[in-house]
C-alpha cells in the first residue's frame, strides 16, 4: 500500500498561493529545511542569501503559529514534516524584437505549502537530553569562573574530599625594607665680605700682626741706648 500523499500528511500546514517567484527557485530553498526542527529551519532561512528564503521563512512562521494557536502544540517540539512548491498561474507578456517580431515572456508563480508536525517521542527525548547537557555545561562554566575569581584552585576531587583551601602566603609587616630617605644637598657658604674701614690693598688688619714683631722692635731700641 503506498504511503500518504504529500498534501495529505498529518500536521499543521500553511499555504501561500500565487507567489510571484518561480517554483524551481523555491524548491532549492525548501530542500534546505525539509525534515529539520522548526527552530533550526527558521535559523537556516534567516541566514540564507537566496531571495526565496524570505518568502519561505514567512510561510514557515505562519505554520508554526497555526500549530501553537490552533492545535495547542509547543514550537520547540515541531519539525518540518513536508514542504513543496507547486506551479501556479503563468503570467504572459510580450517583448518586441528585431524585424517586427515579438518574444513571449513567462512570469511564473508558485503555490508554497509547508507542513509541521510533532516530533517522535524518541527524538524529543534525545533533544531534551542534549539541551540538559548544554545547560549543565553552561552552569559548570559559570561556577568555575566564579571560583577562579574567588581564588579557589582546588580540583573537583579535592572539593568532594573536603580539602580546605591553602592560605595565601603573606609577608610580615616588618619584612619590607624602609624606603631610603634622600637628604637635600647642603648649599655652599658664601665668602665673608671685607670690613668697610679696612684699606683697599690690605688683606690683614693691624691687630692681626704676630706678637714676635713687636718684641723685636723693643729690643732694637734698647741696643741703641
Amino acid at each position: 500500500m503506498p504511503g500518504p500523499k504529500t498534501n495529505e500528511r498529518p500536521g499543521t500546514k500553511a499555504v501561500l498561493r500565487h507567489s510571484r517567484i518561480a517554483p524551481n527557485k523555491v524548491r532549492e530553498v525548501l530542500d534546505l529545511v525539509r525534515g529539520k526542527p522548526a527552530r533550526e529551519a527558521e535559523a537556516i532561512l534567516r541566514f540564507s542569501e537566496r531571495d526565496a528564503a524570505l518568502v519561505v521563512g514567512k510561510v514557515l512562521h505562519s505554520a508554526i503559529a497555526n500549530a501553537e494557536n490552533n492545535d495547542d502544540q509547543e514550537g520547540e517540539e515541531l519539525y518540518v514534516s513536508a514542504c513543496f512548491a507547486d506551479e501556479g498561474t503563468t503570467i504572459k507578456r510580450w517583448r518586441p524584437r528585431a524585424r517586427g517580431r515579438a518574444t513571449r515572456i513567462r512570469k511564473r508563480t508558485s503555490h508554497i505549502t509547508i507542513v509541521v508536525s510533532r516530533m517522535p517521542a524518541a527524538e524529543l527525548e534525545r533533544i531534551r537530553a542534549r539541551r540538559r547537557a548544554e545547560q549543565l555545561a553552561q552552569r559548570a562554566r559559570r561556577v568555575a569562573g566564579a571560583r577562579k575569581a574567588a581564588g579557589d584552585t582546588r580540583s573537583r576531587a579535592q572539593r568532594r574530599a573536603g580539602v580546605e583551601m591553602e592560605p595565601e602566603a603573606t609577608e610580615p609587616e616588618g619584612a619590607a625594607e624602609p624606603a631610603a630617605v634622600i637628604e637635600p644637598e647642603a648649599e655652599p657658604e658664601a665668602p665673608a665680605e671685607p670690613a668697610a674701614d679696612a684699606e683697599p690693598g690690605s688683606a690683614i688688619g693691624a691687630d692681626d700682626q704676630p706678637a714676635a714683631e713687636s718684641d723685636n722692635v723693643g729690643g732694637d731700641a734698647e741696643e741703641d741706648l
